[in-house]
């Protein structure tokens, strides 16, 4: 099993009713899953609202990108035809 960066999930099921998930989901990420495979994440807003963020390099960013890909190549596969 894959590790989750959050405590809460949901079914891509559930996410067809997206203000239930956010009010289970206390204001947290929700890690959603297809047959317990993680698909992605789930940020409300409220969430969000909390961090910070510093402008970077174009460069910079594609660098870091670059160096994650690998992890990240089954989620930018699912969401190719999205």
């Amino acid at each position: 099993m894959q590790n989750l960066l959050t405590n809460k999930t949901a079914s891509l099921t559930e996410l067809r009713n997206p203000k239930k998930v956010i009010n289970q989901a206390g204001g947290k990420p929700v890690a959603i899953l297809n047959r317990d495979h993680l698909e992605g994440y789930f940020v409300p807003a409220s969430a969000v609202e909390i961090l910070s963020f510093e402008s970077t390099e174009p460069d910079e960013a594609a660098t870091k990108f670059n160096s994650r890909k690998q992890q990240l190549a089954s989620t930018l596969d699912y969401l190719k035809d999205k």
